[in-house]
């Protein structure tokens, strides 16, 4: 139930654009505060991402932290070490700095005299899943946390790899975040602010690197995942996510890993805090936090909440669209889900009906997925899966006969396959799709996997070998209606391109046999007991205006021997009247697949933000282009910064991923 306090403030606010907290090497890390006008402590909440507190996402933080700290809670925004006005540098994601840092920040807020001692932690993406990791053995202080878009295994539940094969957005990321950690302090940072951002410019780094030679999980992806240590989470999280986001099976995964500490909220969106979710509906994200830090920061000794463990958005058929504002389907709750669920076996050639052998050829047509959208990474616009027919031509394609009763699929569907592969490589992707009764067919749900690597993705690329293989993947999780009349669809085919970097010398793959295992609820669903609040139109006073917010451009083309897919995010403008800042960005992707006797994968991305300041204008630019073929992969990164007309840096990595 939502606390009577969400709807109406209870404090006026005070509000801090900047202070130091010095970490104990001397390491000053910038941050921003809100506080409730009170003479007495209360507890502190800590969103601590890179994503620049005066400018970058300065409008986000004004619509959660002012919000707080008028219903009594102390609201900080901390910039990472070697991020916005911090000092520092960041050699990659998650650093060992990063981690320890965020325990200090902890520490630090904990013994403030205008703190009670009490801390809790949220943020979405990086901020999510930084959250998670301080959940892990715990420092006292820290009693709860809200992890939104978060990831619990890096490895297979982020955006470089899936069932390890490569995905294209770690390109994209690899692009965008030298441009974030590249981009110049503001004077808040001290008069010597042209100084640090020189020395950071010189330690300026390309992780994408990292992430590409880190082709298997090894110890490299377990580092932060925080599913390989769920026995040492120690604080009550709220796992937050969405079904168009690629992050959604974190959610599912930490309920049912930890059905005591973890409580799950899941619906149609896709990377964005559930207030601005899209596709809708969208729900009151700062209501639902403030009632969960007044369950758990708000008394002594809190009792064991009656909150629902798991409520998600059940979804159902809907005609495939590029860009959908409503989701079709409704809120049901449950416990956590492999507690609430049977499985299903659809066996291949008994349940699963495909061509009539006794051995299928697994399609290696380069251009299969073009199909599938994006993933939801970054909250863009659009980007869902259209109709899977195109795809599902192309591909070997197994189906059920029509249901005769609905059934809702409740978890991540399983696949095992039993093959062989001639070179030892090679890569199979499924996607589980629902064909209506007049033909339309929307997905449901995917999965890709590696051929060369064990059952735990552990052996490196490269070392598999030519023979039989038994492989189980585990599709994306999800609540998904199955109406009576329709019928389900595997569809298994070598490539999902653009979404997953194909492998170049796959080779022929053969099955011999199949079964998918899906997760049934045993019951018919349960309806939300008490319905979300309403999203808020925060906040209620704006320090910025959106200048410019062009809509977002995708294209689609196909010629005899080349296809290409992408997108353009125009320039993006917001004026923040406080600090006299304009801020904007620019962002393009395309991919292109040249289906000759050799078929070449190239992608390019560009991402370019301008901050327009008092002092001065600076431009920080990334590029990138990887390109593929049977004999040869080259990976290109490009960076510049310039300030008031003049460059301050021009750098080139030269990446020399595994083929």
């Amino acid at each position: 139930m939502v606390n009577d306090k969400c709807t109406r403030a209870t404090f006026s606010v005070t509000h801090t654009d900047h202070l130091w907290i010095e970490m104990p090497d001397g390491t000053r890390l910038a941050a921003r505060l809100w506080q409730p006008e009170t003479p007495h402590p209360v507890p502190a909440i800590l969103e601590y991402i890179p994503y620049r507190k005066s400018d970058m996402v300065r409008a986000r933080d004004e619509r959660n932290h002012p919000y707080l700290a008028a219903h009594g809670y102390a609201a900080i925004r901390v910039d990472m070490r070697g991020s916005g006005d911090s000092e520092g540098h960041m050699p990659d994601m998650y650093d060992r700095n990063e981690l320890a840092d965020a325990r200090e920040v902890i520490n630090w807020l904990a013994a403030q005299p205008w703190c009670n001692g009490n801390v809790g932690m949220f943020g979405t993406s990086w901020g999510g899943t930084a959250s998670l990791q301080a959940s892990v053995n715990a420092p006292d202080a820290l009693k709860a946390v809200i992890a939104v878009c978060a990831t619990q295994d890096r490895f297979e539940d982020d955006i470089h790899y899936m069932g390890g094969c490569v995905l294209t957005d770690t390109f994209e990321w690899g692009a965008t975040l030298p441009a974030i950690l590249g981009s110049p302090p503001t004077p808040n940072a001290g008069d010597d602010w042209i100084a640090l951002w020189q020395e950071r410019l010189k330690a300026l780094s390309c992780p994408v690197e990292n992430w590409l030679r880190a082709d298997s999980r090894g110890t490299f992806w377990r580092h932060g995942s925080v599913i390989h240590q769920a026995q040492d989470l120690s604080v009550p999280i709220l796992a937050v996510g969405g079904w168009s986001d690629r992050y959604s099976n974190s959610v599912m995964a930490l309920v049912n890993a930890r059905p005591d500490l973890v409580w799950g909220v899941v619906g149609p969106w896709g990377h964005h805090y559930p207030d601005r979710g899209a596709p809708g509906p969208a729900i009151g994200f700062q209501q639902i936090a403030l009632d969960w830090w007044d369950h758990w920061l708000g008394t002594k000794e809190p009792r064991q909440p009656k909150w629902p463990r798991l409520r998600v958005w059940l979804r159902e058929f809907e005609n495939p669209q590029d860009t959908l504002t409503q989701r079709k389907g409704h809120w049901i709750e449950s416990g956590p889900p492999q507690k609430e669920t049977d499985t299903t076996d659809l066996t291949f050639g008994e349940h699963l009906l495909g061509p009539e052998k006794d051995a299928w050829q697994v399609p290696s047509n380069p251009g299969v997925g073009t199909t599938s959208g994006d993933t939801g990474y970054f909250g863009r616009t659009g980007g869902l899966p259209l109709d899977q027919q195109e795809d599902d031509d192309l591909s070997l394609v197994f189906e059920t006969a029509p249901f005769d009763e609905d059934i809702v699929i409740y978890g991540a569907p399983t696949l095992t396959l039993k093959g062989h592969t001639g070179t030892g490589k090679g890569h199979v992707a499924a996607r589980l799709n629902d064909v209506s009764a007049t033909g339309e067919v929307l997905r449901i749900a995917y999965g890709v996997r590696n051929l060369a690597l064990d059952k735990h993705l552990d052996r490196p690329a490269g070392s598999g070998r030519p023979g039989d293989f038994v492989v189980d993947t585990a599709l994306h999780c999800t609540a998904y209606l199955v109406r009576k009349g329709h019928r389900l669809r595997l569809a298994l085919s070598q490539a999902m391109w653009p979404l997953v970097l194909s492998e170049a010398n796959a080779g022929k793959i053969t099955l011999h046999a199949g079964n998918l295992v899906l997760p049934c609820l045993k019951a018919s669903p349960s309806p939300l007991t008490i319905p979300f609040p309403p999203a808020l139109d925060l906040p209620a006073e704006t320090s910025h205006q959106a200048l410019k917010s062009p809509s977002l451009q995708r294209w689609r083309a196909q010629e005899a021997t080349k296809k290409v897919i992408g997108w353009h995010q125009p320039q993006t403008t917001v004026h923040y009247n406080d600090t006299g800042t304009t801020f904007a960005f620019e962002t393009r992707m395309e991919h292109r697949l040249e289906t000759t006797e050799a078929p070449v994968q190239v992608t390019q991305v560009s991402h370019t933000m301008h901050f327009d300041r008092p002092d001065g204008m600076a431009v920080v630019s990334t590029t990138l282009e990887s390109r593929m073929c049977a004999t040869e992969w080259t990976l290109k990164v490009g960076f510049s910064a310039d300030w008031r007309e003049n460059e301050i840096a021009a750098l080139e990595w030269l990446v020399e991923p595994y083929l």
